[in-house]
């Protein structure tokens, strides 16, 4: 469903301001309440070196009568995200990057008199393959003595959910799905390793915390803080950097992390496949992609690399580690991977499930790439090939597609520990069921192999 004018749906918590689309394009309202703020965020330079580190979006002010309410005080128009994310899409060193991210800043807040009053992992996107700030309004006016007030936040959105990933199990960033204002100190104290407290900084800043966030979370907030010099609040931003730079995860061989190690296709048919693709999307020119099932991307780099910007999407975590330090090494601007399961994708969720948009929301793209997916969904899921197509005919208006059969060594090894209760599964069951909600334009055989290449367009007319 495109967005509609009017507020944000994830914009309203915030007395600050908040986003706000007229005709379609989208705005922040900045509220009288923020005036000093802002101000001073523009007047200090801080804003300017952000923008100009890539550090923090840009925007321009524009003119008061695009004021949604009476109490503005400024409008401004923000550089649009090509592709919202959220942190538990994340891989880990995704979620680390960001964490260090929002450090980077406060240290730069903090030397121009400022600090930052929002440390929300879901103000941080990623832009040109890195991670960028995306609220103008997370600063606030820094008064000595004052406590980090987004301390308990950073924990919470960044440091928790890191060292779980580190030190317990990688998928257990998904837990930030269930707890939007962040994994609760206590649980991550809990689920966490006893060697963990052994460890200074984690003992601290989760153990000691989850500890002190009990002790006093009846009292009145006067009687949990005291006063912090600006030396130590400087300290401590740099204990919370060096706790985050030692957490480690390194992705070991899963059965799909490392698929293009096992798989049956010859060299001819890898790189015919690639040729296909990429005549296909010089063909139809999409103005974003999705690549469904990416692995490590390599595939999702024809039409990244084609300037294209280009969301991949896995299940496995190692997989999308992979991709995303390779995007980083290569300096890949146009790549986004993901962590996501195309059968249970990522919901509509908090206040009446608008304020984080569920994936089919952030849709439609333009174009999908589902290549070697449809074996895994309709064998491996039994999802039926009628509700695969309907699926991808609401997600995209064109699809690019692989069919492979059941002759092939990697659906004969799916079907190897079940039995088949698929009689359909077979090129003309794939194409009566997919005729029903595309027009197929084209279907190339593969060389070397038993697999076909289709290109179709949705029959269901969806607009962004």
């Amino acid at each position: 469903m495109p967005p509609s004018d009017g507020n944000v749906a994830g914009s309203f918590r915030d007395p600050s301001g908040f986003l706000f689309r007229r005709a379609g394009i989208l705005y922040r309202q900045v509220n009288s309440a923020y005036k000093e703020h802002y101000d001073l965020l523009i007047s200090s330079g801080l804003a300017a070196e952000l923008q100009a580190g890539g550090m923090l979006i840009g925007h321009e002010e524009c003119g008061p009568d695009l004021a949604r309410t009476s109490d503005a005080y400024k409008v401004l128009k923000p550089e649009l995200v090509p592709f919202i994310s959220h942190p538990y899409e994340w891989c880990f060193s995704q979620l680390k990057d960001a964490a260090l991210l929002t450090l980077a800043i406060q240290k730069k807040a903090l030397a121009r008199g400022m600090s930052l009053k929002d440390a929300s992992a879901y103000n941080v996107q990623f832009v040109n393959g890195r991670p960028v700030l995306i609220d103008t309004l997370s600063f606030e006016k820094y008064h000595e003595g004052r406590p980090w007030v987004a301390y308990r936040q950073f924990c919470q959105h960044f440091l928790a959910p890191l060292a779980l990933m580190a030190h317990r199990d990688v998928r257990l960033n998904q837990l930030s799905r269930i707890h939007l204002d962040g994994l609760p100190l206590d649980l991550a104290s809990e689920l966490l390793p006893l060697g963990t407290r052994f460890k200074f900084s984690l003992l601290s800043h989760i153990h000691l915390h989850a500890k002190s966030q009990k002790r006093y979370e009846n009292r009145p907030v006067a009687a949990r803080t005291r006063p912090i010099s600006r030396f130590a609040l400087q300290a401590l931003v740099d204990s919370l950097e060096c706790a985050v730079s030692k957490l480690q995860w390194r992705p070991r061989g899963t059965e799909w992390g490392d698929y293009y190690d096992a798989t049956n296709y010859s060299g001819q048919a890898f790189e015919h496949k690639g040729s296909l693709i990429s005549a296909i999307l010089n063909e139809i020119r999409p103005g974003q992609v999705w690549d469904i099932g990416a692995n490590t991307g390599l595939f999702s780099r024809l039409s990244s690399r084609a300037g294209i910007p280009t969301v991949a999407i896995d299940i496995d975590p190692a997989a999308v580690e992979k991709n995303y330090r390779q995007c980083k090494q290569d300096h890949e601007k146009f790549l986004l991977p993901l962590v996501g399961d195309i059968t249970n994708p990522s919901p509509g969720i908090g206040w009446e499930n608008e304020e984080r948009r569920s994936l089919l929301q952030r849709g439609p793209v333009d174009a999908i790439l589902a290549l070697a997916l449809v074996h895994h969904l309709a064998i491996a899921n039994n999802l039926p090939l009628a509700r695969i197509a309907e699926f991808f005919s609401r997600a995209c208006r064109t699809l690019i597609i692989e069919f492979i059969p059941k002759s092939d060594s990697q659906v004969r090894r799916l079907l190897a520990t079940r039995e088949d209760i698929f009689p359909g599964y077979d090129v003309a069951g794939f194409e009566k069921e997919f005729r029903a909600f595309f027009a197929i334009e084209r279907r190339e055989p593969i060389r070397e192999s038993e697999r076909f290449l289709y290109l179709m367009k949705s029959k269901i007319r969806v607009d962004k």
